[in-house]
């Protein structure tokens, strides 16, 4: 499996801070520019383009390219050369099979690890590199060299490296237990192997690679003579095909294939579990999947080694020899040496049970001569202690990080001297300044006195001017209301007055008369009505809209029509209460009418609505008048505001109608504003939350959300 990628001179205090102050940002400048530890910007647009199918479409047109931009890269990191050393090992590993150019590459990857500019950064790499080489001199046939990056490797990783890069490494730790008759630690090796396994990307790859180390987890119970281990992870691996194989319909040959090495290992331990019948069973269930040439051959000739023991063990030599007969045939066409050496003792052993000594002999001398050859070449695996080379490197690892301790000392020691040195200099700066902020203590806390003064004195006028505002609103309401009475009486009297017989001229003065009396009495209303909005608390009550829309809208046709105007009303679909002060309400809503109809043209329309938003009612004036220019705009709802205009027909206007409508609006917790482009009308909107009731008691919420309505 391929490996993961994965000068000196006198200055002052003052000169010396500068100094050190322009240190420092040419070294952050220096730093940006500096190897980060990760790939350059220029390596990564190059990964981007790789990653391109149409360079993977031919390998040599892919080398090319990596090549050429690689050498593109100006300045390259670490990790940019490592990884173009990393390519061109996956191709003569991979892609070309040449092991030996591949393992110049791994060195190379390797040399590279060794310049990491960080310590996260050289355990990666170096961790790596040693995978890759470990892997190239396993393809060499160098077993031993093979074993040692593997060690070095996984050593120097097992703490730093993610479980999914740990993974590869347990398992090939692993397989050097299994194949040095360790089985119990190869065991251990397989099942972490597993674990680690599960931070893999799911795939069919990782799926089959959990199985096999299931079944290799049994493997090496059974080789070390734990039978009842062995049949519970060969039942656990069967179970796993079983459950999770359905997820890769397209693969099910090979996991067809991987059920029946399972047969036949179940099968074994039948045997060595005196259960015959089912072991035959199990074992020719296994041979009939894998002797096909497609699937695993090789598994199936060691299958009907063991089928032709458990008919030898019983005595059936007549099945017996027809099965040998078929697999002699099998191996001289397909070779299998470790099946050859069994062939050999098993039929040794039944020439000497029917007294051919001849053929014994010879199949004897086979046997034997197999039997050394294979021994030979493993012998290469048994050189090395495994685990007496595990504490070696251990003991390695602990010298090193001794030596890097003293390395860190030496450094720590620098620090601490030239922290030493940066103290002496920020205590004479910070004596310096305190020296110097002495006096500047004593001015701020004259400062501060003036400013504490100031706020009384500020805390003391506000208080006069809330009186002040309290006592001019008790003034203003006293006169307003005491002059209301004897201009009302004018009014009258000057109606009453119209009913006589004067001349044109006396007429002309006595409706001027009215008209002044009748305008004084709106402007008196308005300023009782101001003084009394900011005193008065709201009684509120729940009031159907749509009836108090009808009432204003009725209550108002009659001046409408003193202009030939129309009112349309558009209300509620179904009624619906609101919690207000309807007295306060009905005001704001003849006001916004009574000012559509005094600034809209004769003859012209007027519209009210009223319509459901979220939490809100929401209600609409729309005129089609003179409209409200932008220059007045932010001045409309101000008290005695500049923007008053006379009417169409030249009525007064005062200027606080819209201000005291503000205040009733906002006093309900809603909200008022206006929409006009100055040249055909003006529409008003009002949002008043919405009364909803508790349901379980029918009492009303005190808090209600309000937003806005659009």
């Amino acid at each position: 499996m391929a490996p993961f990628f994965p000068i000196y001179k006198t200055l002052t205090i003052n000169k010396l801070w500068l100094l050190l102050i322009v240190l420092s940002l040419l070294l952050s400048c220096r730093k940006k520019d500096a190897d980060t530890g990760d790939y350059s910007d220029q390596y990564k647009a190059f990964t981007i383009k790789l990653a391109s199918p149409r360079y993977h479409r031919n390998l040599e047109i892919e080398q090319q390219f990596i090549d050429s931009a690689f050498h593109a890269i100006k300045n390259p990191y670490v990790n940019d050369v490592f990884r173009y050393y990393g390519l061109k090992y996956l191709y003569y590993k991979k892609g070309i099979m040449k092991p030996r150019k591949a393992l110049l590459y791994a060195d190379s990857m390797l040399m590279m690890a060794k310049r990491s500019v960080s310590r996260k950064q050289y355990v990666s790499n170096y961790a790596e590199a040693n995978f890759a080489m470990g892997d190239a001199y396993f393809s060499l046939s160098q077993y031993s060299n093979a074993y040692q990056c593997y060690y070095q490797g996984y050593f120097m990783g097992k703490n730093n490296l993610e479980n999914e890069i740990l993974a590869e490494y347990t398992y090939r730790m692993g397989m050097v237990m299994f194949k040095q008759a360790h089985y119990a630690e190869a065991a251990n090796y397989f099942k972490l192997s597993f674990r680690q396994s599960l931070s893999y990307k799911e795939s069919f790859l990782a799926f089959y690679q959990r199985q096999e180390l299931l079944d290799n987890i049994g493997e090496s119970f059974k080789n070390n003579g734990d039978i009842d281990s062995a049949a519970t992870y060969f039942n656990k691996t069967l179970d796993y095909l079983n459950t999770y194989g359905s997820k890769y319909l397209k693969q099910t040959r090979l996991i067809n294939v991987a059920r029946a090495v399972v047969y036949g290992n179940q099968g074994e331990i039948a045997m060595l579990r005196g259960q015959n019948k089912e072991s035959a069973a199990l074992l020719q269930k296994s041979i009939q999947i894998n002797l096909k040439k497609i699937n695993d051959f090789s598994n199936a000739q060691l299958a009907e080694i063991n089928l032709g023991k458990l008919y030898f063990n019983n005595h059936q030599y007549q099945p017996f020899l027809k099965l040998f007969g078929e697999l002699r045939n099998q191996l001289d066409t397909v070779k299998n040496e470790d099946a050859e050496m069994s062939w050999n003792w098993l039929m040794n052993r039944y020439y000497v049970e029917t007294g051919d000594m001849a053929k014994a002999y010879k199949h004897l001398e086979s046997y034997n001569s197999l039997k050394d050859s294979i021994n030979k070449r493993s012998s290469t695996l048994k050189e090395t202690d495994v685990n007496q080379q595990q504490a070696n490197y251990d003991k390695q690892s602990q010298i090193k990080n001794l030596k890097d301790n003293n390395k860190q000392q030496q450094i720590y020691i620098y620090l601490a001297v030239a922290c030493a040195i940066m103290a002496v200099i920020i205590i004479a700066l910070v004596y310096r300044n305190w020296k110097k902020s002495k006096s500047d203590v004593e001015v701020v806390s004259n400062l501060n006195k003036q400013i504490n003064l100031q706020k009384n004195n500020l805390e003391t006028t506000l208080s006069e001017l809330k009186l002040s505002s309290q006592e001019k609103d008790r003034i203003l309401r006293t006169v307003a209301h005491d002059l209301r009475n004897p201009i009302g009486g004018i009014a009258s009297l000057t109606q009453v007055m119209m009913l006589d017989d004067y001349t044109d001229d006396q007429k002309e003065l006595i409706t001027l008369i009215k008209e002044t009396s009748n305008n004084s009495l709106e402007l008196i209303n308005e300023i009782l009505e101001v003084t009394n909005n900011s005193t008065l608390q709201l009684k509120k009550e729940p009031v159907d809209l749509n009836s108090l829309l009808s009432k204003s809208v009725e209550l108002l046709r009659f001046k409408a029509s003193e202009k030939d105007q129309k009112i349309k009303l558009e209300l509620l679909d179904e009624p619906e209460e609101l919690l207000i002060s309807r007295e306060k309400i009905w005001r704001v809503v003849g006001n916004l009418i009574s000012n559509a109809i005094k600034f809209s043209p004769v003859g012209g329309i007027i519209y009210v609505k009223a319509a459901v938003g979220e939490n809100v009612l929401a209600i609409s004036v729309k005129d089609q008048g003179i409209g409200i220019p932008d220059t007045v705009k932010d001045k409309v709802f101000n008290m005695f505001t500049e923007a008053k205009r006379p009417g169409t027909s030249g009525e007064k206007s005062f200027g606080l109608g819209l201000s005291i409508s503000k205040q009733i609006i906002e006093s309900h917790k809603g909200k008022i504003w206006f929409e006009s482009d100055g040249k055909t009308g003006t529409t008003f909107f009002i949002d008043l939350p919405r009364y909803i009731k508790d349901k379980t008691n029918g009492v009303s919420n005190s808090e209600l959300e309000l937003k806005t309505y659009l």
